[in-house]
């Protein structure tokens, strides 16, 4: 595998939550800071030092309510 991809979304009691797509990784942390601190910990407990993948790609998505 040369890259994992995570979906990251805001937590609904605050902070983000990163879920990997093809990967049972889920991590969280209080800011966009430490979250990328915690995903790269996570990929390197879950893969094994020859299958790490060279890229971590996180796409994080945001979601507004606007009255109209």
């Amino acid at each position: 595998m040369s890259e994992v991809h995570f979906i990251v979304e805001e937590a609904p009691e605050g902070g983000y939550v990163a879920r990997a797509v093809g990967a049972d990784i889920v991590t969280e942390a209080d800011d966009l800071h430490g979250l990328r601190v915690h995903v790269r910990d996570a990929v390197h407990c879950h893969f094994d030092d020859g299958q790490l993948p060279s890229l971590i790609r996180l796409h994080i998505t945001r979601e507004e309510v606007l009255a109209a």
